[in-house]
C-alpha cells in the first residue's frame, strides 16, 4: 500500500511538473491581459495617469460615436465584396485542383505562400501595382486610353483591398473547399452517372449542396477577417478616402496610441468581438445545413 502511495505521489509530481509551464504561460499571456482588458474597459486611463473608474461610460460612448457607425457600414461594405469574391475564387481553385494530375502538391503550396507572406510586403506590392502610374494603370491606359483611380474612389478602394485579401486567402480557403470535395463519396457520382446525369447536373445537384459545411466555414472565416482587417487598409489608404476604408482595428489603433485613449479602444474591441459573433450566429442559423452521406 505504501509503495502504491509512493508511486502515486511520483506520478502526481510528474503531472504537475508537466502542466505547470502551460499554466504559467496561460496566466501570464492570457490571464493577465484578460484581467487588464476588463479593468481598462471600465476605467479611464491614458498610459500615464492612474485608472479612474467610469463604469459603462466607455461603452455608452460607442453608441454615440458617428465614426463607429461609419466603420460598421464599411465592414458590411467589405463583406459585400469579400464573401462572393472569396467563395467564387476558392471554389474555382478547388475545382481546378480536382482536374490537376501532376504537381498538385506544388500548386497548393505555391498558393499557400501568399497566406503566410508578410502583410506589409504584399500590401506595398499591390499598392505599387495599382497606383496611378503603376503597371496595371499603364496597361489599361495603353489599351483603352484611360486610368482607374483604384485607391481614390471609395468603392474602388474597398474593391481593391478585397481583391488583395482574396489573393492572399484563395489558397487557404480553396483547400477547405477542396477537402470538402474529396469527402464526397465517389459512389454518389457513379450512381448519378448511371441515371444519366451530366457534369453540370451533378455539380448543382450533388457537389454544391454537399459543400455547404465548407462554404459556411469559409464565410465565417471571411466575416471574422472583415472585422480584423488592419494592414492592407492602413498601409494603402490609411482609412480613406473619407473614412470609407477605416476598419475597427484601425480606429482602435488610432484611438489607443494617437489619441492616447486605450480605455475607449478596449471597450470598442469588446463590442467589435461581440458584433462579429452576433453576425456569425444568424449566418449559421440561416444557411448551415446538416450534411449526411447515406451509402
Amino acid at each position: 500500500m505504501s509503495n502504491y502511495s509512493k508511486f502515486g505521489k511520483k506520478e502526481r509530481a510528474f503531472g504537475y511538473s508537466v502542466i505547470f509551464p502551460y499554466l504559467a504561460y496561460t496566466a501570464v499571456f492570457w490571464g493577465y491581459p484578460f484581467i487588464w482588458m476588463v479593468v481598462l474597459a471600465f476605467t479611464k486611463w491614458n498610459f500615464f495617469s492612474k485608472p479612474q473608474f467610469v463604469f459603462l461610460r466607455n461603452f455608452l460612448r460607442i453608441f454615440t460615436d458617428s465614426l463607429v457607425i461609419q466603420i460598421a457600414l464599411n465592414t458590411l461594405n467589405f463583406l459585400a465584396y469579400l464573401i462572393p469574391m472569396v467563395l467564387f475564387a476558392s471554389l474555382f481553385f478547388a475545382m481546378a485542383l480536382t482536374k490537376v494530375k501532376f504537381g498538385k502538391t506544388f500548386i497548393m503550396l505555391s498558393f499557400l505562400v501568399a497566406n503566410v507572406s508578410s502583410g506589409v510586403g504584399y500590401s506595398l506590392m499591390f499598392s505599387n501595382l495599382f497606383s496611378i502610374n503603376g503597371p496595371v494603370n499603364s496597361l489599361i491606359d495603353r489599351l483603352f486610353g484611360f486610368t482607374i483611380p483604384w485607391f481614390r474612389s471609395p468603392q474602388l478602394a474597398i474593391f481593391s483591398i478585397c481583391l488583395m485579401i482574396t489573393w492572399k486567402f484563395i489558397g487557404y480557403f480553396g483547400l477547405i473547399i477542396y477537402v470538402g470535395m474529396l469527402s464526397i463519396p465517389q459512389s454518389i457520382y457513379e450512381a448519378a452517372e448511371i441515371d444519366g446525369a451530366d457534369e453540370k447536373t451533378m455539380f448543382w445537384g450533388i457537389t454544391f449542396p454537399l459543400l455547404n459545411p465548407s462554404f459556411i466555414t469559409v464565410i465565417v472565416l471571411t466575416v471574422t477577417l472583415a472585422f480584423t482587417m488592419f494592414t492592407e487598409p492602413y498601409l494603402i489608404t490609411g482609412g480613406g478616402p473619407m473614412h470609407r476604408t477605416t476598419t475597427f482595428l484601425i480606429y482602435m489603433y488610432d484611438t489607443a496610441f494617437r489619441r492616447m485613449d486605450p480605455s475607449y479602444a478596449t471597450a470598442l474591441a469588446i463590442v467589435t468581438a461581440l458584433a462579429s459573433y452576433s453576425l456569425v450566429i444568424p449566418i449559421r442559423k440561416l444557411f448551415e445545413k446538416d450534411v449526411e452521406f447515406v451509402l
